[in-house]
């Protein structure tokens, strides 16, 4: 595999991001609005939103929150399995954990992936340290403009 082969950060993330909503789409009938995955080394945080299908939400506003939560819980864990696979496939690391919730009230599923190594990407420094470096970065901006 060429270095050109190798996906950078964004078009994993993207890639993991559309492929989740798919899977929710064909698996439930139903799809979040909007997925979106953010690699941090050897971690990925996916969040979806709107995934409260409409039973879920029937039941939520008929008083039998409860039962909406049991549901879920049963929906997560009978297709667990199922979307750590896909994320290992398309990663091509292994899922050493996958933690999810979602939230009735907001309408948005949070999970957590815990990779057993590190996917390989083009633009590594990304997936390490985007998020300081665009902090340091707009700091450093606010000071120059400060120093004027």
């Amino acid at each position: 595999m060429t270095n050109t082969d190798v996906l950078t950060v964004g078009q994993l993330e993207r890639e993991l991001s559309q492929s989740i909503q798919s899977f929710f789409r064909k698996l439930l009938g139903h799809a979040p609005s909007k997925v979106s995955c953010h690699l941090f080394t050897n971690k990925l945080v996916i969040v979806a939103e709107n995934s409260v299908t409409t039973a879920e939400k029937v039941l939520a506003e008929t008083g039998k929150k409860e039962l909406a939560q049991n549901v879920r819980r049963n929906l997560y864990e009978s297709i667990r399995l199922k979307l750590k696979s896909l994320i290992e496939d398309i990663s091509q690391v292994e899922v050493a954990d996958l933690l999810g919730e979602t939230r009735l009230d907001t309408g948005l599923t949070g999970f957590i992936v815990v990779f057993n190594g590190i996917p390989k990407v083009r633009n590594r420094y990304s997936a390490n340290n985007f998020h300081d470096k665009a902090i340091n970065k707009k700091v450093s901006e606010l000071n120059e403009e400060q120093d004027i």
